[in-house]
């Protein structure tokens, strides 16, 4: 069955984001991802190593349900924030009895981003 997305103009993978959500640890970091956080502030609140921390990130956001942002410190270091892209999701089958992935993405949590950021020198 061929997979429709709403939100964009990309097809995401049915799989991926069904797997993504399977995961525990990934739906746990999707949990404290209502405000932009490091992967170090991550991987403190989940209790999850650095290393599964990147990986379940990495996951998260090729399956389109978070964002990475990255601010530039002094001695060109960056770092990296995250923060949950989605309000609502949902899975149905369409007329053509066809599956059909609904992410629906708050721009407001984009914006939000930025204004959560704060300088580091």
């Amino acid at each position: 069955m061929p997979l429709e997305f709403s939100s964009s103009g990309e097809t995401p993978d049915l799989e991926r984001v069904i797997a993504v959500l399977d995961d525990a640890d990934c739906r746990e970091i999707i949990a404290i991802l209502e405000a932009p956080k490091t992967v170090l502030e991550i991987a403190e609140e989940t209790d999850l190593p650095l290393s599964t921390t990147y990986r379940k990130l990495d996951r998260l956001t090729e399956a389109g349900l978070a964002s990475e942002t990255v601010g530039v410190r002094r001695g060109s270091h960056h770092t990296s924030r995250y923060v949950a892209d989605f309000d609502r999701i949902g899975i149905s089958l369409d007329d053509e009895r066809e599956f059909r992935v609904d992410i629906d993405s708050s721009n407001d949590q984009s914006l939000n981003i930025w204004s959560n950021a704060s300088r580091e020198f």
